[in-house]
C-alpha cells in the first residue's frame, strides 16, 4: 500500500496585490483589532517594508510585515491562518523576516506582542527575542499591555528546527 502524496510545504515569497484578500481575511480572523486591506495594500510598494506571504497552491496561509530602518527593524505584523497554526509556519515566516532584515543591514529587530499571547512570546523567545518592558494599555479590543521585545539579528534564530504558532501581535 502506498502513502497518499504529501502536500508541498508552503512557499514564502514577497506579497503581491493578488494576495491581499487572503491576507486581510487572515488578519480579521486572527486579530481583534485588525489592519485594513488598504493598510496592507499601502505596504506593497514601500521601499522600507518587507512584506512576506506563505502560500500553498491555492491560498495565502500566513504573512509577516517587517519595517526596515537600518540598523534597526520592527516586526510589525505576523499571522498564520487558524487552520494551519501549530505547524511551524509562523516560525518559518519569522525566520524569513529576520533574514530579510539582516540582508538589508539591520542588526536588531523589535516587536510588540500582547502580554497574554504566551504562544507568540514563546515563539519569539525561541528565535532569540528578549523582553525589554511593557507598553501599558497598548492594545484595544480588549485593552491590554504589550510586551516589547528585541533580538540581536546576528544571534537570532534563522535555522529550521522547531514548530511555530499564531498571530504575532
Amino acid at each position: 500500500m502506498t502513502s497518499p502524496p504529501q502536500a508541498a510545504e508552503p512557499a514564502i515569497r514577497t506579497a503581491e496585490e493578488r494576495d491581499l484578500d487572503d491576507v486581510a481575511a487572515i488578519e480579521r480572523a486572527v486579530f481583534n483589532d485588525p489592519w485594513s486591506r488598504r493598510s496592507f495594500a499601502d505596504l506593497l510598494d514601500a521601499a522600507q517594508v518587507v512584506f512576506l506571504v506563505a502560500v500553498s497552491d491555492t491560498a495565502v496561509l500566513g504573512y509577516a510585515v517587517v519595517l526596515v530602518a537600518s540598523p534597526e527593524s520592527e516586526l510589525a505584523n505576523l499571522a498564520v491562518a487558524r487552520l494551519v497554526q501549530g505547524q511551524g509556519l509562523g516560525r518559518r515566516l519569522l525566520r524569513a523576516g529576520i533574514a530579510a532584515a539582516s540582508e538589508r543591514g539591520c542588526r536588531q529587530m523589535f516587536l510588540e506582542v500582547r502580554a497574554s499571547n504566551g504562544a507568540a512570546i514563546g515563539l519569539y523567545q525561541s528565535a532569540g527575542f528578549e523582553a525589554l518592558g511593557r507598553r501599558r494599555k497598548y492594545y484595544a479590543r480588549p485593552e491590554e499591555d504589550a510586551v516589547v521585545m528585541r533580538a540581536n539579528l546576528s544571534l537570532a534564530s534563522t535555522g529550521t528546527a522547531g514548530r511555530g504558532v499564531v498571530g504575532g501581535r
